[in-house]
């Protein structure tokens, strides 16, 4: 049916504006695809355009570890761990896996440290999907086979961190005064430094295969080790992208319209990886860092949330200062206290069923985009859109509401496109015609479009796509994510049915989440070194005020007792004790601390930092 609606909606609109609106995304705002991606492979992407400044092509692991005939889909198949196995086995470097039983541990260390087979599923005989950022060299192996599988988040997190200006990130200039260099070799990266021990440089800076593991290095752990002589196997990086798209294979430099958060984002990566990559060992650095990032992504993506539905509603964006996360509640608990539990659930409840109407907006902002960028007038403005495109909505809310010279020839075009589509619509398509005819209920022509092209585009595929994108971000059901999801019964399933059941989440703190937090807001503000006194209090409002993290507080629109607002305050307090991450000498609440269990005690100048207050 979607494709049939897609060809006659082609008919009337043309398949330029087609393809425009036909999708669930606008990059202006949120500069990655709303579907599915998995978190944990982005890290290995990201090195690689750190090193190189561009996004990665194919590279070379089909070929050192498929089959060498067959289909396409035969010879990704055969990419097993236990091919990856036996192709080490008999590699120079790494002796004593020569037997049947000597492999299959190999196989085993290889997918415990460095590799993920498709859905997660266990075995050696599984097609591999996904690397580990085990060691900086992950980034010579081309997993997923598509750098596109990934979303464009790992562009976005460039993007951020890099904060560079301009349409796209381009390699710095020697000499460049940035935390995280691009295109100058790791070593100028704090990220990339971070992960690659025993890595040297040998010829030109843009070779592909300049990046050399130094064998004398005897402080290299196995699950790293096993990572270099992986890579090694490919003995070169893959080349840039390559495809149909002009400058297909650079860095967009577009950032979220949600810039608070994409600046709390890169210092809090930033503060991090320097005072934690020598501190912490390293299977604690990434488990920490996954969380960091997936708390970033959540911000992040929560308040692009709530800065379009006020866009929706005014017509502006928000002054930076004045950009918040949406507010949910978290289950401290970890799921063990039904009550805390059904209240963090009925939270996020709450937070998807605002999502429902998030696709409509996307459509109203790519109807907008499409129209004012074929308006003369308003190409003349000239108004930028990278990296942030603050400015451009603004105009496209001026537009929406009619405060734009324009903006009444727009909205003519708009009601002439829409009689036209509703022509066509009324004899199969009856109940988008009749979206489409509701002047009296929906008076602004584009929401009305919105909201009809939207039943025809699948309004529920989109909801699923989002939802997945959602998951993602909160890597949710991971060890170390933030999130949860059970199924559950009662009236909320599907149809109202009883007997039914459906999907429920609800915001957790892991034990790597809290351990992320504790490490990353004890570090002192701006450019000071030292472990800051950062009171129990406080943190519990920093998680509020920053990431819409609520703890002892209801988020707004929710009622929750004080008795269980307390209870889940105690919960949290206890967890960060048991975790040795809270101290206090009494019950006082000025006397409860909190204390990361790794001491940034030296940064990479060596110097060594001093508490705050001593």
């Amino acid at each position: 049916m979607a494709d049939s609606a897609r060809t006659l909606v082609e008919e009337v609109l043309s398949p330029d504006m087609t393809r425009e609106i036909w999708s669930g995304n606008y990059l202006k705002a949120l500069p990655v695809s709303l579907q599915l991606f998995e978190l944990s492979a982005v890290l290995p992407a990201v090195f690689y355009m750190f090193r190189f400044g561009q996004r990665r092509g194919t590279g070379h692991f089909l070929r050192a570890f498929g089959a060498l005939t067959g289909t396409a889909r035969h010879r990704r198949q055969s990419a097993t761990v236990a091919s990856v196995a036996g192709a080490l086995a008999g590699a120079d470097g790494l002796d004593g896996f020569n037997s049947e039983c000597e492999r299959a541990i190999l196989g085993d260390l290889l997918l415990c440290f460095c590799l993920e087979n498709v859905r997660r599923s266990l075995g050696r005989n599984q097609q591999v999907q996904r690397v580990a950022p085990t060691h900086y060299m992950a980034s010579w192996v081309d997993l997923p086979r598509t750098v596109n599988s990934l979303r464009y988040v790992p562009e976005m997190l460039v993007a951020m961190l890099a904060n560079q200006a301009g349409e796209y990130v381009d390699q710095n200039a020697e000499g460049d005064s940035t935390w995280f260099a691009v295109g100058r070799g790791h070593e100028h990266n704090v990220l990339t430094r971070a992960f690659s021990r025993g890595v040297t440089r040998r010829g030109k800076l843009g070779d592909l295969t300049s990046d050399r593991f130094d064998e004398a290095d005897e402080g290299i752990g196995l699950d790293q080790l096993l990572m270099i002589r992986l890579a090694q196997q490919m003995h070169t990086a893959p080349g840039k992208l390559r495809g149909k798209e002009k400058d297909g294979h650079r860095i967009s430099n577009q950032r979220p319209i949600a810039e608070r958060a994409a600046r709390n984002f890169t210092e809090d990566i930033r503060r991090f990886v320097r005072a934690y990559a020598e501190a912490a060992p390293r299977y604690a650095l990434v488990e920490m860092l996954e969380s960091c990032i997936a708390v970033g992504l959540t911000t992040v993506l929560t308040s692009t949330v709530e800065i379009l539905f006020r866009w929706a509603d005014a017509g502006t964006v928000p002054d930076c200062d004045a950009q918040h996360p949406a507010g949910v509640f978290v289950d401290c608990s970890n799921g063990i206290d039904p009550r805390i539990r059904a209240r963090a659930e009925q939270s996020m409840d709450d937070l998807m069923r605002r999502l429902d109407r998030f696709p409509v907006i996307l459509m109203a902002l790519r109807l907008l985009d499409y129209q004012a960028r074929g308006n003369r007038r308003i190409r003349e403005e000239e108004i930028a859109t990278r990296p942030y495109a603050t400015a451009w909505l603004n105009l496209l809310g001026d537009v929406l509401h009619e405060r734009h010279p324009e903006a009444r020839r727009i909205h003519y075009n708009v009601e002439d496109k829409i009689e036209q589509l509703c022509s066509r619509l009324r004899d199969d398509h009856g109940d988008t015609a009749a979206i489409l005819d509701d002047v009296e209920g929906r008076n602004n022509p584009i929401w009305r479009f919105a909201e009809g092209l939207m039943t025809l585009v699948g309004h529920n595929v989109r909801r699923g796509n989002f939802v997945s994108m959602v998951d993602s971000s909160f890597f949710t059901g991971r060890p170390n994510g933030l999130a949860v999801k059970r199924r559950a019964r009662g009236s909320g399933a599907a149809n109202g049915a009883m007997d039914s059941t459906r999907e429920v989440r609800s915001l957790v703190f892991t034990d790597p989440v809290l351990d992320c937090l504790v490490h990353r807001h004890t570090l002192p503000v701006g450019e000071q070194t030292g472990i800051r006194h950062l009171s129990f209090g406080t943190f519990i409002d920093t998680l509020r005020v920053r990431h819409g993290f609520h703890v002892d507080t209801a988020p707004p629109g929710m009622t929750i007792s004080n008795e269980l607002l307390q209870r889940n305050r105690a919960n949290l307090e206890q967890r960060l004790r048991d975790l040795g991450l809270l101290v206090g000498v009494n019950d006082a609440e000025a006397m409860k601390r909190l204390r990361p269990r790794f001491d940034p005690a030296r940064l990479e100048d060596g110097s060594r930092e001093v508490e705050d207050g001593r």
